[in-house]
């Protein structure tokens, strides 16, 4: 099982690159950045885990940008959204973004991705329908996938729509970075079980977690695909020991992502020593 770390990417955090050097150096497998391109000062929309929004959220940085610094300062170590809110920015741009990040990194690039939980920032980003938003996804990822395969790539959806294209220059990726999708409910999970590369679920919003994978699997292979192929990333918020990761490892996650927890999404001082005493467990992953 890999480790990955998750960071808030605000500009109070450490630098992309020394902080990328420092888990690469740590034996640390990827490094993830989310993405709030902006945050609507309306709070019609409530937080989602209860109470004021953090005040870090107010605060990040592009993620495709840092991520770009994160792969410069290093060789091995993979870089990732978690998540890219893919529907709030312009498609063939973005593709470009991505497929660029991924040639620039030779081909260490993993897009996790969510439908996001803000309506109005998604509303303000996007003319896409916000109650459709799922299949709004799965089309933007089946486009962007002919973008990153197809000599001449053109998509014909409900949602998304577009004539021949020339897309250049490909990704180093093979159709382009596997696209793990971050979804916890009914309907998100059957999507990611249906198209996505990959499953990053939460570990403390999962309830019964041996249950829900079986659960995930079965539905895999539902449409007909193999549910070793489409890996398990599990964003850890629950308190991080060995024997923790060791069940989890067991349990078949591919990759477990862990970071500064929200309570101290606001004290960039400890990531460097959390890094150095979580980077202990790993010889025993």
């Amino acid at each position: 099982m890999h480790l990955g770390f998750s960071s808030m990417n605000t500009a109070d955090d450490p630098a992309p690159g020394l902080l990328a050097k420092t888990l690469e150096d740590a034996g640390f497998e990827s490094l993830w950045y989310g993405e709030h391109s902006h945050i609507p000062m309306s709070r019609r929309t409530p937080y989602p885990a209860g109470g004021e929004l953090p005040e870090p959220y107010k605060k990040m940085m592009d993620p495709y940008i840092s991520l770009m610094a994160a792969a410069a300062a290093t060789s091995t170590l993979k870089v990732g959204t978690g998540i890219a809110l893919l529907m709030e920015r312009e498609l063939f741009s973005q593709a470009k973004t991505i497929g660029t990040l991924d040639r620039l990194s030779n081909g260490r690039v993993l897009i996790g991705c969510g439908v996001g939980w803000n309506e109005e920032e998604f509303e303000n980003a996007t003319s896409l329908p916000w109650k459709r938003r799922y299949l709004a996804l799965k089309e933007t990822v089946a486009a962007q996938r002919a973008l990153f395969t197809d000599e001449a790539p053109e998509y014909h959806g409900e949602l998304v729509d577009f004539d021949k294209v020339w897309f250049e220059p490909k990704p180093v990726q093979a159709g382009g970075p596997p696209v793990i999708f971050g979804a916890m409910g009914p309907l998100g999970v059957r999507h990611t079980a249906q198209w996505a590369d990959g499953w990053m679920p939460v570990d403390v919003a999962m309830g019964d977690i041996p249950a829900s994978i079986a659960d995930f699997r079965r539905q895999v292979e539902e449409f007909g695909r193999d549910p070793d192929a489409v890996e398990i990333t599990l964003v850890v918020m629950a308190p991080v020991t060995a024997d923790l990761l060791k069940s989890y490892r067991d349990m078949g996650i591919h990759r477990c992502n862990i970071g500064v927890g929200m309570e101290n999404w606001d004290k960039p001082e400890i990531v460097m020593p959390m890094i150095e005493n979580f980077a202990k467990l790993i010889p025993e992953l």
